[in-house]
């Protein structure tokens, strides 16, 4: 009996100082009553179950001896505090629950906005890509009838005189340059003779009977075609083979024959 009034006595006091603790709101963790095994309410040396924290070991002992001594006050004081214990962890409990949901909420949320930024960014890269392609596309076609202009010339100049031979050095030192500039844009010309005709990149703007190419086949070339990259700047102007020509029926050989002299004009007898 001693034992659990020692006991009680202990444990009523930790009660009262915890009570004026809520119940004044004085500063730190209201759960450190609970949690904190190294306060000065210690467990009973020897305890059996080193599991439970200090205080609940405590209570359970006491607990214990109120049953055994028949002490109802003490039973129903001590029920009341564990009754306490069990709401503030289930409170705990909620809180730890309502929190984590928040984190992974506000983790989800990142993710999505990560993604979403991603998205961005590549919206945002192919939009600068296609307006750089589009810019550079319209120079490039505006320069376009430069180069058809280079290749009349190419085919009227004649290298008959001293003079003539100086000024296609001068064009070609000039085609020259142009060409490498086009290069270096990606530029390139679409290929045309010996190809089959492609509606997507040709323009067939004459058909003719062909022995050397089949039908089908571009055999002459009017303007250039060029690509930027993947994107057709202008189609080229071509003339499309239909094949061999039919073959002309052979003359049929004569079938009138003259008579031997030595036949002609001899009587029967």
């Amino acid at each position: 009996m001693r034992a659990t009034m020692n006991t009680y006595v202990h444990l009523n006091d930790f009660c009262v100082k915890k009570w004026n603790f809520i119940r004044e709101g004085e500063g730190g963790d209201k759960t450190k009553f609970l949690t904190n095994d190294s306060d000065e309410f210690q467990a009973p040396e020897g305890a059996a179950d080193r599991r439970l924290p200090a205080r609940l070991k405590l209570i359970m002992q006491a607990y214990k001896e109120a049953v055994l001594d028949g002490d109802r006050k003490a039973i129903y004081e001590l029920e009341d505090i564990l009754f306490m214990m069990e709401k503030e962890k289930n409170e705990l409990a909620q809180k730890v629950a309502a929190m984590s949901a928040e984190i992974s909420s506000g983790k989800e949320k990142l993710v999505r906005l990560q993604a979403d930024f991603d998205n961005y960014r590549r919206r945002s890269e192919k939009e600068r890509l296609r307006v750089r392609s589009d810019a550079q596309g319209e120079v490039i076609e505006s320069l376009l009838p430069m180069v058809d202009s280079f290749e009349r010339a190419k085919q009227q100049i004649k290298l008959e005189t001293e003079m003539e031979k100086k000024i296609d050095t001068s064009y070609q030192g000039i085609y020259k340059q142009f060409v490498e500039i086009m290069r270096s844009l990606h530029v390139a010309a679409v290929p045309t003779v010996g190809k089959p005709f492609d509606p997507k990149m040709h323009e067939a703007i004459a058909r003719e009977e062909s022995n050397e190419f089949k039908e089908g086949i571009v055999i002459q070339e009017f303007r250039r075609g060029f690509y930027l990259g993947d994107r057709l700047l202008r189609p080229a102007m071509v003339k499309v083979s239909s094949g061999p020509g039919k073959k002309k029926p052979a003359s049929p050989p004569d079938q009138s024959r003259e008579e031997p002299a030595s036949v002609a004009g001899v009587d029967n007898r």
